[in-house]
């Protein structure tokens, strides 16, 4: 008897995961619980363990994209050699007819399946449809995947939810609403003879051969997407290793350390010598700019145009809080086991002041002011993908050492590419902190719906005047932007000058005062 085993929920927003590499080997003998191989989403790797004891048989290799519920392998509990995967045994050769168990045509139901736009986080209203993986009037497999959505934090695959003909409503590049529709699908009995012609003469992915390339041939996965948009790498200059000829995350971070111009160079040699620019040269590179980087280009302009967008600054001498940190550091982090940062304190230092100040920490929903008693603080944090959000959920009921572990654990889980959706979603207040890049002043743009976000600075030594006399501080600029219509300008410099207060003696954070 064999027991399917198939990709499991691994989180609410996750509709599709990768196979990031093997453990074991098709034909191995595997114990129950024993780890069989990783699986990954943009955002997060899990181990899938074994549900039974026996003989594996893989149905997936690394780098295939399956959907949630997919099988990925079977697990023969009989022990006995069982059957392999027949796709690779008994794919007929080019020019062969495909097999007589396959469908010869295919049957009209008369339904017609409408697909929308699925919800895929909590405050993501709206996506752009990237691309199509499947052209207009193609048939389509249940779950198969056949189009990509950017939204502004992350990529998704859209996999279809009944098996026939495809019919788009969307095109690529149009920005749909969640809930909007995005195509059709004409449900049939059977297969066309055509696909499963095509199908059946499809070769392994190993020896992916030119004249029969899919969908996924040379078609990059998210993940994998995303590095080579960093690496200013064309997917067409990287020869996918994943199924099918895909490229897999792999494949992209392999891209960075090879030179893409001698690989193209029998088939293009005037290429070859573009990417060594001669001093004095007047050349210019066009790069397309991908579906996501638009999506948060329209959303910024749209924060803009959409919010009574004002900055208001102040400064902070440092001089209290480095000497607190000096005198205690070393205590600190032998009882905690993690380093005292000035992030603890100005988290500390925004939440009291967003229960002083409630409007900062409040947002609008229409013709509604909606007030949190909680502060959901947002922390911006650089990653290999780009700068990403993070929330620290409840931090106002936070000690200086969870705050501290918290932000260690998101910016490490951000620097791995392994947030999830949720991990970045909701927030109430922004922190941002273009000091550690060297800024020392800048205008930080709200994150929507929020309706203010702080940006901290570099320190600097400067002279100050204090009791009359010149003295070297350390100093840092602050900058409060925030959202006219519902934070009034005394709110808006009070709460700043609130926050100033805390930092500049933050004994009164030990006693709320």
């Amino acid at each position: 008897m064999s027991k399917e085993i198939k990709v499991p929920a691994v989180g609410e927003s996750i509709t599709e995961v990768t196979i990031g590499q093997w453990f074991k080997n098709d034909g191995d003998e595997v114990q129950m619980d024993e780890v069989l191989c990783e699986l990954e989403s943009d955002k997060a790797t899990f181990e899938l363990p074994a549900e039974a004891a026996g003989v594996l048989r893989i149905k997936a290799q690394e780098g295939d994209v399956l959907e949630i519920g997919a099988v990925i392998c079977e697990i023969d509990e009989t022990g006995t050699p069982g059957k392999s995967e027949p796709a690779a045994e008994v794919a007929p050769k080019n020019g062969e007819k495909p097999a007589e168990a396959k469908s010869s045509g295919a049957t009209a139901t008369g339904e017609v399946k409408d697909m929308v736009v699925p919800t895929v986080g909590e405050s993501i209203t709206e996506v752009t449809l990237a691309n199509w993986l499947k052209g207009d009037g193609d048939y389509v497999k249940l779950d198969e995947i056949i189009a990509e959505v950017d939204s502004d934090k992350a990529t998704f695959e859209l996999p279809a939810e009944a098996s026939g003909i495809l019919r788009h409503v969307a095109q690529e590049g149009d920005v749909l609403e969640i809930g909007g529709m995005i195509c059709k699908i004409e449900v049939t009995e059977g297969e066309p003879a055509a696909a499963a012609s095509s199908e059946s003469s499809t070769a392994p992915a190993s020896a992916a051969p030119s004249g029969n390339s899919n969908y996924a041939t040379g078609h990059a996965s998210p993940a994998a997407s995303k590095i080579l948009a960093e690496k200013g790498v064309s997917p067409e200059s990287v020869q996918g290793t994943g199924k099918d000829g895909r490229i897999t995350k792999e494949d992209a971070q392999s891209a960075q350390k090879s030179a893409p111009a001698p690989a193209k160079a029998e088939s293009k040699p005037a290429a070859a010598a573009a990417p060594a620019p001669v001093a004095g040269s007047r050349n210019e590179r066009r790069e397309k700019m991908s579906s996501l980087r638009k999506t948060v280009a329209r959303r910024l302009v749209s924060v803009k145009n959409e919010t009574a967008m004002l900055t208001t600054f102040n400064e902070v001498n440092m001089k209290p809080i480095m000497d607190l940190r000096s005198k205690f550091k070393e205590q600190f982090k032998e009882k905690h086991g993690v380093g005292l940062g000035f992030m603890s304190f100005f988290t500390k230092a925004v939440c009291v002041a967003l229960q002083e100040w409630p409007s900062v920490n409040a947002k609008i929903d229409g013709n509604e002011m909606v007030f949190n008693d909680f502060c959901d603080i947002s922390i911006a944090v650089s990653a290999p993908k780009g700068l990403v959000v993070p929330v620290i959920r409840n931090a106002e009921a936070m000690s200086f050492d969870q705050i501290e572990k918290e932000v260690v654990r998101l910016a490490m889980k951000a620097r791995d590419n392994k947030l999830s959706i949720e991990e970045m979603t909701g927030g109430t207040f922004t922190l941002t902190n273009g000091g550690i890049f060297g800024s020392m002043m800048s205008t930080p743009i709200i994150n929507a719906p929020q309706s203010a976000i702080l940006g901290m600075h570099n320190i600097v030594q400067r002279p100050m005047a204090v009791n009359g006399e010149v003295v070297i501080l350390p100093m840092m600029y602050l900058a409060l932007s925030y959202d006219h219509r519902i934070i009034d300008g005394r709110e808006s410099v009070s709460f700043l000058v609130r926050v100033k207060e805390l930092l500049e003696d933050p004994t009164r954070l030990m006693f709320g005062v």
